[in-house]
């Protein structure tokens, strides 16, 4: 067994500085609970942001792999597999939608999404060609491709990599004027979070959701929600959308669609919208292959069978709760919905505290300097939240 230094160094010997990660190796999970290679014990409270929803090495998530593995792992799009069908029935079933198209990363759910809205503003809006608008939302987390860092506003994420993609219209989060104001003949989509996980947990009004839908449906646009960090039970519903009682165009899930074990994404939308694809115009090796679509058939069936949207709903409010009552004059703002929590700072020390958790067994991580992301497995007990909230406590 190395040491910690030992794997550190390695790493930053051979490869890239693009990650500032809090300086422990973690070498196995078990449920909420990481061990690191010098068999110190974590509370687990980023759960790979929001991928691990399910707890770490889920055993009948982890059989699913194993057994389809024995099996098959990969045909590639060209032809059919035995597994990809009760995917995507699983997927329509959960989402409402009738049609969906499995990819990787979340960011190629995205991209799937971006390259749907402008398609189908030109064949069935009959926008101008190229002149297709999609809105976006300033502070918004989509992804790291070229096009999608080029609609952030975080210029650590786009200096140097320019030129970017045009097209794309970046409006106020949590402002439903502004949308209304930034639709023109030319818009097809407004894509958005309906809470901003990079951006802070940023939650927006109670109404925010509900009109927006409304916006989009008036100026007949399509309503896109990424959920790749919000769904799938994390804020205390299968979809944080639910909340507001709407239903999107599209929405976009990835992460906890596989509870952590391998990279799936969908893009999951209707008839009329999934159409303007045909045989060539998208496509991915891997996409909807075999392991992929056994391993998120177990994922889902965990989500549903253990009400683990339930779960993040209670044990949410009542981490929420226990953190409220934390005395530090440091701490600006507590917040959250179900367990996606987050302590925010008044001084850009969120990574020092990160550092001072982690010493503590407690693994969070920062966002933007001055805010602390909690987001453990929705597994969770009160019992562990008791324990964790011990060393969260004696840190602030």
């Amino acid at each position: 067994m190395g040491k910690t230094e030992d794997f550190i160094g390695k790493a930053e010997r051979f490869g890239a500085k693009n990650y500032a990660p809090i300086p422990v190796v973690i070498e196995r999970g078990k449920g909420i609970y990481l061990y690191d290679v010098e068999g110190k014990r974590y509370f687990d409270m980023l759960s790979a942001y929001s991928a691990v929803n399910q707890g770490h090495q889920h055993p009948k998530i982890v059989k699913a792999a194993i057994e389809q593995m024995k099996r098959l792992a990969l045909t590639s799009r060209a032809f059919h597999n035995d597994k990809m069908p009760d995917f995507l029935q699983k997927v329509s079933e959960i989402t409402g939608m009738p049609k969906v198209l499995p990819m990787n990363t979340g960011a190629e759910g995205v991209e799937t999404a971006v390259k749907a809205m402008k398609k189908w503003g030109y064949e069935t809006k009959r926008v101008e060609k190229d002149k297709a608008e999609i809105i976006v939302a300033a502070g918004n987390f989509h992804g790291r491709t070229t096009t999608i860092i080029g609609f952030s506003v975080d210029e650590t994420t786009k200096s140097g990599f320019g030129p970017f993609t045009p097209g794309f219209k970046i409006i106020p989060y949590n402002n439903v004027e502004a949308l209304e104001d930034a639709v023109n003949k030319n818009t097809v989509g407004f894509l958005v979070e309906p809470i901003q996980g990079e951006a802070g947990v940023i939650i927006p009004a109670k109404d925010y959701m509900q009109r927006v839908r409304d916006v989009c449906t008036k100026k007949n646009i399509l309503l896109c929600l990424d959920e790749i960090q919000t769904g799938l039970g994390r804020t205390g519903k299968m979809f944080c959308y639910e909340y507001a009682h709407i239903k999107p165009d599209m929405l976009i899930l990835g992460k906890a669609l596989s509870g952590g074990l391998y990279p799936i994404s969908v893009m999951a939308t209707s008839e009329e919208v999934m159409k303007v694809f045909t045989p060539g115009t998208h496509g991915s090796t891997y996409g909807g292959n075999p392991l992929a679509s056994a391993i998120a058939i177990a994922a889902l069936e965990v989500i549903t069978e253990e009400n683990l949207p339930a779960r993040a709903a209670e044990q949410g409010e009542y981490f929420l709760e226990k953190l409220k009552t934390l005395k530090n004059e440091n701490i600006k703002e507590v917040r959250g919905k179900g367990l996606m929590l987050a302590i925010e700072m008044y001084k850009p020390i969120a990574k020092e505290v990160c550092k001072k958790l982690a010493k503590e067994g407690v693994l969070v991580k920062d966002t933007h300097e001055t805010t602390i992301r909690l987001a453990p497995p929705l597994i969770i007990s009160k019992k562990q939240i008791d324990e964790a909230f011990k060393r969260i406590k004696k840190v602030f």
